[in-house]
């Protein structure tokens, strides 16, 4: 079973670009909507809501601690959200497939990178926290990255940050790592990086 609860919307045309959204922890599928619409304007907007409730705060997959990963729970995840992903497009195929979380919603998203690379062209991770070692997915080349994080941020420190980026560079993805000089809070900067790497 790969639904979820979620939001959509249609693109102005039959091949717009898909965007999907994935929300930080305590988020639903509202959060970055709006946000959505005006970074791609246009696009079909697909967002779904976390199906695990961490005292009462929707997340995608199970944590024992901050920054410890139930892990077979995230395979679980990883695997429900591949088939909710191939659900939508096959409901329309878009001219290009772009993915953007924040902070669970990037680790839900970067998680699934690894294990189905051909599944999305763009990746838009804001402050993601992957603290384990992936395996080498050599479907990522020549998909775009952006990675964006704050440099003293507590939840996902930066070496962790760089590590990542390093692991997309090493597969052959087109890399783009934007830092600003905070924490794990949203920056106005930041949201012009991601305009940019949209528009680019």
């Amino acid at each position: 079973m790969s639904e979820y609860t979620y939001r959509q919307r249609d693109g102005a045309e039959a091949q717009a670009p898909a965007l999907f959204l994935f929300h930080g922890t305590g988020g639903d599928e509202n959060q970055f909507f709006e946000l959505g619409q005006h970074m791609l304007p246009g696009a079909r907007l697909v967002a779904p809501r976390g199906d695990v409730s961490e005292g009462g705060a929707a997340r995608f997959f199970r944590r024992t601690g901050e920054g410890v990963y139930d892990m077979a729970d995230l395979a679980r995840a990883v695997q429900k959200m591949a088939g909710f992903v191939e659900d939508r497009l096959a409901e329309r195929v878009p001219s290009k497939v772009v993915g953007l979380g924040y902070s669970n919603g990037a680790n839900i998203l970067a998680s699934l990178a690894f294990e189905r690379p051909e599944l999305f062209d763009s990746l838009i991770l804001m402050h993601p926290l992957i603290p384990f070692a992936p395996n080498d997915a050599p479907g990522l080349a020549g998909r775009s990255v952006l990675i964006t994080a704050g440099k003293r941020d507590p939840i996902c420190p930066a070496p962790e940050t760089q590590r990542l980026a390093d692991y997309f560079s090493r597969q052959g993805a087109e890399v783009t790592l934007h830092w600003h000089e905070g924490g794990h809070e949203l920056r106005q900067d930041e949201l012009a990086a991601i305009q940019l790497f949209l528009n680019s």
